[in-house]
């Protein structure tokens, strides 16, 4: 039986459900769906499905109308699209926000409700890290060790989602963390991600001037490379990464947060294979 569109976080995957319903309860083709929604290219609504074109906001109203959908479900549709096909993260960010709102309104639930509103401020990385390393601390006793320095009320808030989340979970007089991990579908993540990262970013610049040396570690350097050089330093970067996650799990212990960030980007365009 075809799921709900509301359960759904690619439109594509949707279309491409609804056409294998329908074929096997008859004789449905992508020229019958194609033309069904106006479109003159037989092909243009299986070439959609494989990613190999998108939705105008017109042909999101045609291919909504032959789908059967109206309220609610055409709304959560157009958002739906805008999500994936949106170049600017805030337009992506604002799509999926409506369909987490419609999906709550209607008790579904999206699996990557709670990794979304996680990756929405740095507060919530920290305050789950560093909740654990005190126990019995209030909400300002936190608020003063936090860099840069938020309120007490911030960090209620943030314990107060993180726990309701299932990301922490009360331990006698303090916090410890859950087992469950922060993550986000493969269709959410790259947009999350980058909006951590940008916040983290501008940290890291501003700890060139409100940390000592002492306490940070900056460096970089500027190489000239060909594509096999850049796989190869790729993998560098992220067999680091897993060493570092490796040594900061190892023990139970901790008593500061911090935040590695791995840039590795270019600056000129390929004076070979021209611009791409």
């Amino acid at each position: 039986m075809l799921k709900s569109i509301i359960e759904y976080e690619d439109y594509r995957q949707y279309m491409q459900d609804f056409y294998e319903d329908r074929k096997r309860t008859g004789a449905f083709t992508w020229r019958e769906f194609a033309k069904r929604a106006g479109f003159s290219s037989p092909n243009f609504i299986k070439l959609v499905c494989e990613g190999k074109s998108g939705l105008s906001p017109l042909s999101v109203e045609r291919v909504a109308s032959v789908m059967g959908f109206v309220g609610i479900e055409r709304v959560y549709f157009r958002s739906l699209v805008m999500f994936s096909q949106a170049k600017k993260d805030s337009d992506k960010k604002n799509a999926y926000k409506e369909m987490c709102d419609i999906a709550g309104a209607h008790r579904v639930r999206l699996l990557e409700g709670e990794a979304y509103a996680f990756y929405e401020s740095w507060k919530n990385a920290v305050i789950r890290e560093l909740a654990p390393m005190m126990p019995g601390a209030k909400p300002l006793e936190m608020a003063k060790m936090c860099i840069p320095s938020i309120t007490a009320a911030e960090v209620s808030e943030t314990l107060s989602f993180l726990v309701k989340a299932g990301f922490l979970e009360k331990d006698g007089e303090g916090f410890r963390q859950t087992n469950k991990s922060v993550a986000a579908s493969a269709a959410a993540l790259p947009m999350l991600v980058r909006s951590m990262h940008k916040q983290m970013s501008d940290f890291a610049k501003e700890s060139m001037d409100k940390v000592s040396v002492e306490e940070r570690n900056i460096s970089g350097v500027t190489v000239g490379i060909d594509r096999e050089d850049y796989e190869k330093i790729v993998g560098e970067i992220e067999e680091l990464r897993r060493k570092v996650v490796a040594i900061a799990t190892e023990k139970n212990s901790a008593e500061q947060v911090y935040h590695l960030n791995l840039q590795f980007f270019p600056l000129t365009r390929n004076t070979i294979g021209g611009e791409k």
